[in-house]
């Protein structure tokens, strides 16, 4: 069976579900899921910077990050395992300011979501050892890494902890316990 590249708006601008292209066979399946060419022929432009991966214990968060200067648009992927995603609108311009949109990665469903510039994002990893890539339209800065607590009550994301046995099984780096509320971000940035 042969699926095609597919691009699917979300409600926040510029937030793009991407079904890559697969093909399976009897050997396996083939699975292209960035095509510089077919992605600007849906007219969107996202040129490769760098990429990367992350592997994760079933339980961690890894959220809600972005970089405050030279944004970093991604195009993220869960390889293997399950990851429950989430994306915020931190543009003070966009009339889905403030909002949260989350998607269901895994590898077998091969989707992945465009994270344009302005955006935090996170996950929660579902499954034990899950892979996640990022191919990244701007290189990592680490100067300018930040983020906003993935349990702050103004965003109010719904994190279904349940599935990880309760939020006393949630996993976090130093970095992550130590965040910023969205209160200050706005305080600090007024949104981007």
């Amino acid at each position: 069976m042969i699926q095609k590249f597919e691009f699917h708006t979300t409600k926040l601008p510029g937030l793009i579900e991407v079904v890559p292209f697969n093909a399976d066979d009897i050997r396996g399946s083939f699975t292209k899921d960035y095509s510089k060419e077919v992605f600007e022929a849906n007219g969107i432009r996202h040129d490769l910077a760098e990429v990367f991966y992350t592997t994760s214990h079933k339980g961690v968060i890894r959220a809600l990050h972005f970089q405050r200067e030279k944004q970093q648009p991604k195009l993220v992927r869960c390889i293997c395992g399950h990851v429950w995603d989430v994306v915020v609108d931190l543009r003070k311009d966009s009339p889905t300011f403030q909002e949260w949109v989350h998607f269901d990665l895994t590898g077998e469903n091969r989707k992945e979501i465009l994270v344009p510039a302005g955006c935090a994002h996170g996950y929660l990893v579902l499954e034990e050892g899950s892979v996640v890539s990022y191919k990244c339209s701007e290189k990592f800065y680490g100067e300018f890494d930040d983020g906003i607590r993935w349990d702050d009550p103004d965003i109010g994301i719904q994190w279904p902890l349940g599935l990880i046995g309760g939020r006393e099984k949630v996993i976090l780096a130093e970095k992550d316990k130590n965040l910023q509320n969205f209160y200050a971000f706005m305080t600090v940035y007024g949104g981007f």
